[in-house]
């Protein structure tokens, strides 16, 4: 077992590792969802109910309606309006 800063540089690369692997799996499953919504899923917000929590973000509200398309910046999931941007909304 390794000693002084060599210890520290075994336990700090060990730790490293787990992570990068996680956020590499992380962004390969992120490119692959594209979720669509109704009017009736509005505020849009991400993560939604449906997904699961284990390995979740902090809640962010995204603007949906004007253009009817918008992305997570935590995890990339694309989510699309059905029907398009939404006329009249509050």
């Amino acid at each position: 077992m390794p000693t002084g800063s060599l210890m520290s540089d075994h336990i700090r690369l060990n730790l490293m590792k787990p992570g990068k692997q996680l956020m590499q799996n992380h962004a390969n499953d992120s490119k692959q969802r594209d979720i669509e919504i109704t009017t009736d899923d509005l505020p849009l917000h991400c993560p939604t109910p449906s997904m699961l929590l284990w390995n979740s973000h902090p809640r962010v509200f995204l603007p949906i309606e004007d253009t009817g398309e918008a992305l997570c910046p935590y995890c990339g999931t694309r989510y699309t309006l059905k029907g398009g941007a939404t006329a009249g909304h509050h």
